[in-house]
């Protein structure tokens, strides 16, 4: 005979399975992508960098479904304004890994986001080990900072890595390593390697979220 306690357990199981099945079966294609300018970076120096997340961005606060639907999902910090969140966590990124710029030009980087999908809630806390995608893009466009002449057209730049979710994310936050320090480092290699500053961060894989 099945106990109570037997149900519920099984039960538990067969729910966690369905989930990671679920999860697996959203697993998608992502990319650290960009095209690197060293040639073009090489008479730059940093003056500014100037962030615009657009109103229409879609913002979502569900913290009930994995995978929200929305183009900005940012929950760590304390509810406020979301857009302007994600401009300091993206211009932090960016002005950290443009800063070995030593040319004569002064420039301004205009950087415009897309899109940037960090883990809700419930994914950082709940979803399956080897789930969770932080998606991030935007568009930088160089101008001398003294002249506003275009120096380089906008360039679009993907930035997903790998997120932590469960287990892993809380012994992450333990050693302070939040989704913020974590999506600033990412930024930070992407906009170096982009520059010819530092490592080529460009990457593929496969993972369920985003």
């Amino acid at each position: 005979m099945t106990t109570p306690s037997a149900l519920g357990r099984r039960s538990f199981l067969l729910l966690a399975t369905a989930m990671t099945t679920a999860l697996a079966a959203c697993g998608s294609n992502w990319a650290t992508e960009y095209e690197p300018v060293p040639e073009q970076a090489r008479d730059w120096r940093l003056a500014a960098v100037n962030v615009t997340v657009p109103q229409t961005l879609s913002v979502s606060e569900d913290i009930k479904s994995y995978v929200p639907r929305a183009d900005i999902v940012w929950q760590e910090e304390p509810l406020g304004d979301r857009r302007a969140q994600v401009g300091w966590i993206v211009k932090e990124g960016i002005t950290a890994g443009a800063t070995g710029l030593r040319g004569s030009r002064p420039v301004r980087f205009q950087v415009t986001v897309s899109k940037f999908h960090a883990l809700n809630k419930k994914a950082r806390r709940s979803a399956p080990a080897g789930t969770g995608v932080h998606d991030i893009r935007y568009t930088v466009q160089v101008v001398d900072a003294r002249t506003g002449q275009e120096l380089l057209a906008p360039q679009y730049i993907q930035a997903d890595f790998p997120g932590k979710t469960g287990a892993a994310a809380v012994e992450a936050e333990k050693r302070g390593l939040t989704q913020r320090v974590a999506i600033v480092a990412h930024l930070t290699r992407t906009t170096a390697g982009w520059l010819g500053l530092g490592a080529d961060n460009r990457t593929d894989f496969t993972r369920a979220g985003g």
